[in-house]
């Protein structure tokens, strides 16, 4: 009882966001103070109807199936007694299928909990009546769910056939509206696109543009994952992605051209491109220095205390991968090679460098043969629709098709090599330059110019007084 003697009905109020039904657009907090205004109308002489907690899940729509964390607790506190009355917007806002439906009533029947709602009224799920209204609700709310969703993807078919823009969040490098350019983010995604087919890592570009204050469409800061998945857009390329399938050419202004995309998501999906945790490489020839014993690739590395009186103090070092047949001084390696490098670039014929090394690609050919065999594609989707083809017949007929495409993809994705020494030939100080170029950068000219291989050193001092063998390492020229 209350003060004023009349018996108290506890009650729970739910709200959840969503678009399903009639409470599309409505906030949660809309619904709550709706929530409240029905107990007020509820609340008479005899009874009062107290609001004890609220139960709120945002952003949860009626048909994704993900778990609604406060309608679990809500389910919980009323095994345990905590409420006689469920307050909602509409049953659309308490039930997302039959099968959620049938557990709430095994739920508040027994313990004859009434559920009340602004939109759909009185249920009372303890008589036969009430739960097969319920029921009917339940059912026509799935149904109406069901009916929107097949009519957005027929919606959805039809703007991807048209090549039109879906919707969503601003893409970077276009207007709202998916259509028009923005020429500062299209060329910030061409100099991306540049600088890591020329070599540069992901990390590199995410400092310089937090440096120049370039920012996410939405207004945030770029990290190198954001930006990676962002240069793996088929988008760029103006290419309209449906169903996670390449259906054809977009209506918006491409910002690369679709050799150049292919090449950057070859280099981005490349498995040897990782480098560990963090993705950041801490050394320059981690990966690309060679032991002159096992053929192995030379990691960075610190001696351990084992080494320390061996090889004289902790300073950091490049090891066999393999097995420890090379031990060597970081510092003095990296110099000497970075000298070879400045050298070689500081010759009359440095321009010579710039030559193409692979043979010219086929683009238009592979352009064509793609085209071409998603026609054949969309034919025999036809057939298929249309009874002319059972499945197997298509599977088998549309195997080759797709051979085509995969191959023609595979070309198009070696289209595009940027020189990574480009940027260094020709220019006034070479050495500026070289200083001037990220650790990522630097390690593909390294890996364009040369092969260096790193043999054992010879024991004892060597001529000089130091330790430090300079004629075991060997520089091969590509």
């Amino acid at each position: 009882m209350d003060a004023a003697g009349r018996r108290v009905v506890r009650c729970y109020l739910y709200a959840r966001i969503s678009s399903d039904r009639e409470g599309a657009g409505l906030a949660c907090d809309r619904q709550i103070e709706d929530g409240y205004a029905l107990a007020e109308q509820l609340t008479n002489r005899d009874v009062e109807y107290r609001i004890v907690e609220v139960f709120e899940d945002n952003d949860l729509s009626a048909y994704s199936g993900k778990p609604r964390p406060d309608y679990i607790r809500m389910l919980e506190g009323l095994r345990a007694g905590g409420a006689e009355c469920i307050l909602a917007w509409h049953t659309d806002r308490l039930h997302r299928s039959p099968a959620e439906l049938e557990e709430y009533i095994d739920v508040c029947e027994p313990r004859r909990v009434e559920t009340r709602t602004v939109k759909a009224g009185h249920l009372d799920l303890a008589t036969a009546t009430g739960r097969m209204i319920a029921r009917q609700l339940g059912v026509q709310a799935r149904y109406e769910v069901e009916r929107m969703v097949e009519r957005q993807k027929r919606a959805r078919d039809q703007m991807a056939q048209m090549g039109k823009h879906f919707g969503g969040r601003r893409p970077f490098g276009w207007e709202i509206d998916g259509l028009r350019p923005v020429e500062a983010e299209m060329e910030c995604i061409r100099h991306a696109a540049r600088s890591i087919l020329a070599g540069a890592s992901l990390m590199s570009l995410q400092r310089e543009w937090q440096a120049q204050g370039i920012v996410t469409s939405t207004g945030g800061e770029w990290k190198a994952t954001e930006i990676r998945k962002m240069l793996l857009r088929p988008r760029n390329a103006g290419i309209v992605i449906h169903r996670g399938v390449e259906v054809g050419p977009g209506r918006w202004p491409a910002a690369l051209d679709e050799p150049t995309w292919r090449s950057v998501v070859a280099v981005l999906t490349d498995p040897s491109r990782r480098s560990g945790p963090g993705g950041a490489r801490v050394a320059l020839g981690t990966g690309i220095y060679l032991c002159g014993v096992c053929g192995e690739t030379l990691y960075a590395a610190t001696d351990s205390k084992g080494d320390r009186a061996k090889y004289k103090g902790g300073a950091p070092n490049y090891r066999c991968r393999a097995k420890k047949h090379i031990i060597r001084r970081r510092e003095r390696l990296d110099d000497l090679v970075q000298l070879a490098v400045l050298e070689r670039l500081s010759r009359p014929d440095a321009a010579d460098l710039l030559a193409d090394r692979e043979d010219p690609v086929d683009v238009r050919g592979a352009q064509e043969d793609m085209r071409q065999a998603r026609l054949t594609l969309d034919g025999l989707a036809g057939a298929l629709g249309r009874g002319e083809l059972d499945m197997r017949s298509w599977q088998l007929a549309s195997e080759a098709a797709r051979r085509r495409i995969a191959d023609a993809e595979t070309v198009l994705s070696a289209a595009v090599k940027l020189n990574p020494v480009a940027a260094l030939v020709g220019v006034e100080d070479v050495e500026e330059a070289w200083n001037a170029l990220d650790l990522s950068r630097q390690r593909a000219v390294i890996s364009y110019l040369m092969t260096v291989t790193v043999h054992r050193a010879r024991p004892g001092r060597q001529p000089g007084g130091g330790y430090w063998d300079p004629d075991a390492v060997t520089i091969s020229w590509r």
